[in-house]
């Protein structure tokens, strides 16, 4: 008769697999879904909840400056279109003022510049940013940065213009494509799927 491992007098398996460490893997038992963390829970560096693997692919230049330009020609066309026709209409265009269509453009230009802003805040994306399939998230975790914070990104790009406008072209060559503002900011801008 065979007593077996004499260092393990109850004859009990040792336990299987593990990653390195020769314990079980944790986590729910069989049949129950995983339970997601504690709120205020510590994720890793980089994990964005939801995606596994970690960050997804960061946004290149090339959409970051299309996107700024189709919002900046959402935000300021009909201002601007609204002005021209405003001018045209006037009797002498060489002493014309800004009218009353301009003065609606103007209005329309305020009120589109604080829906971005809004949009961005809440959504990470801007009307730019969704038709070409970028998103502004907070570095740390992924998420969207709320109405203040985007706020504050949309001053703190005042740096990116300070040295020659070197802050825009930062994404170039930056290994996250941050510009100054998302490095100050600790914010990323994502690829994401087109609507």
């Amino acid at each position: 008769m065979s007593f077996g491992d004499p260092n393990n007098p109850y004859s009990q398996q040792p336990p299987q697999g593990g990653p390195g460490h020769g314990y079980p893997q944790q986590g729910a038992p069989q049949g129950y879904p995983q339970q997601p963390p504690a709120y205020g829970a510590q994720q890793p560096y980089g994990a964005y909840p939801g995606m596994p693997g970690g960050m997804p692919t960061l946004a290149h230049w090339g959409r970051r400056v299309g996107a700024y330009l189709l919002d900046a020609l959402i935000i300021a066309g009909p201002m601007y279109a609204l002005g021209l026709i405003d001018l045209a209409l006037s009797d002498d265009p060489a002493t014309a003022e800004p009218g009353a269509l301009f003065a609606v453009g103007a209005l329309y230009a305020v009120g589109m510049a604080f829906f971005q802003l809004y949009r961005e805040g809440s959504t990470g994306q801007t009307i730019g940013k969704r038709v070409l399939g970028i998103s502004l998230h907070r570095e740390a975790d992924g998420r969207t940065l709320g109405f203040g914070m985007a706020f504050v990104r949309k001053l703190a790009h005042v740096l990116d213009g300070l040295p020659c406008y070197i802050g825009y072209l930062w994404p170039l060559w930056d290994g996250k494509h941050q510009t100054f503002a998302d490095k100050v900011c600790s914010t990323v801008v994502i690829k994401v799927r087109k609507p």
